[in-house]
């Protein structure tokens, strides 16, 4: 039962900030080094409202990574919604004692995101099903 609550936080989550970023509105700016440190010692103490700050204020970081797949068949809002999951992943997973910047970790996790969906529709796209044969002729 805890799964499938925390799936629906994370789902909540997810369409909040999908329809944040297909709305064509300005960003947020980004957070100043104080800002940042003092939401990520929040976080660290389990504060949620930290978590959701902090990937508010990084999706300008999420739309600029997402522009250098703009040359690809994928619509760019989809590639935005896939580098925001990248996004949580990364602030979920980030630990300050490692001595990383947030923008350094969390721009690796987004760009990892999209380049796995990338490797993942590449090979969907190479198998051939039986029922698309029979149904062609």
């Amino acid at each position: 039962m805890l799964g499938v609550m925390s799936l629906f936080e994370f789902m909540k989550e997810f369409f909040f900030l999908f329809g944040y970023v297909t709305s064509y509105s300005l960003f947020p700016e980004p957070l100043s080094q104080e800002e940042e440190s003092y939401y990520l010692e929040l976080l660290e103490n389990g504060d949620e409202n930290a978590k959701k700050i902090l990937i508010e204020r990084n999706l300008r970081l999420v739309a600029h990574i997402a522009k250098k797949y703009t040359t690809s068949n994928i619509e760019q809002e989809d590639i935005i919604s896939i580098g925001t999951i990248g996004l949580i992943k990364g602030i979920n997973s980030y630990q300050k004692s490692k001595g990383v910047k947030l923008a350094t970790y969390v721009a690796r996790c987004i760009e990892n995101e999209i380049l796995m969906h990338f490797r993942s529709t590449k090979k969907l796209a190479q198998e051939v099903s039986l029922n698309d044969a029979l149904r062609s002729r």
